[in-house]
């Protein structure tokens, strides 16, 4: 299935590790210019830029996507070389797990702040200049656990439940001008976001996967282009799990 990238410019944040680090190497081995976004892993950033056969595709920027005036500054450094935008897809994420009860108020914000609030950032000003041109596509990576919550996830369930909603909103907002908000949902994918698990953990998890595995970061990319292509161009405002039946 040909997804017709070539020329489209496409920002990715979170772009150099894990999941976000396959979307934007998915991106760029189907012709797309990706400006991939990260906080501040200088060394995970180069890596990644060393291992891209078409780097010169590839454009990485550094800032913190909870930062209203640093996103606005990365928006318009872009206004020269980048003035068209065709896709955003919000990838950045962590996690700061805690029961309730003993979460200091710190990682709460933290957590809201790159997930919710660095989606509303980032999508804002995207969709500025994606209604100057009529056409966009937008793609949050969120979480089962905006519906499952686990126990000591509630800041990270919450922001995750947060852009569920925002996206349903969104694709009202925008619809009439030819852009599409969807989000892609992934459950427990191999990466280094499940380092700390332990051995025991790890088989547990897998048992409640009923395809016995963790999903590979290759198969959210290829969800991801779909609904960043335009075959699916009939589909916004959903929520679309890839998870192994979870």
């Amino acid at each position: 299935m040909n997804l017709e990238f070539k020329g489209k410019t496409v920002i990715v944040s979170g772009a150099t590790r894990g999941i976000g680090k396959a979307i934007a190497s998915a991106f760029l081995t189907e012709g797309a210019t990706v400006l991939g976004t990260y906080r501040s892993n200088e060394s995970a950033a180069q890596a990644f830029k060393d291992s891209v056969e078409n780097s010169d595709n590839l454009h990485l920027f550094s800032f913190d996507v909870s930062n209203y005036s640093e996103v606005e500054a990365f928006y318009k450094s872009l206004e020269k070389n980048f003035p068209k935008i065709d896709i955003l897809i919000n990838n950045s994420g962590i996690r700061k797990d805690s029961v309730l009860a003993m979460m200091p108020s710190e990682d709460w914000q933290a957590v809201i702040g790159t997930n919710l609030t660095g989606c509303f950032n980032m999508s804002k000003l995207a969709i500025q200049n994606m209604m100057r041109q009529r056409y966009g596509r937008i793609v949050h990576i969120c979480s089962p656990m905006s519906r499952l919550g686990f126990s000591g996830q509630a800041n990270y369930a919450a922001s995750k439940a947060g852009q569920e909603g925002m996206t349903k909103s969104m694709s009202k907002e925008v619809a009439s001008r030819g852009i599409t908000v969807n989000c892609l949902s992934p459950g427990f994918i191999d990466t280094e976001l499940l380092t700390d698990l332990s051995d025991d953990q790890r088989k547990e998890y897998k048992k409640m996967v009923p395809m016995r595995r963790f999903g590979k970061t290759e198969e959210v990319a290829d969800a991801t282009l779909f609904l960043a292509s335009d075959k699916a161009a009939y589909i916004t405002g959903s929520t679309i799990d890839i998870c192994g039946g979870v």
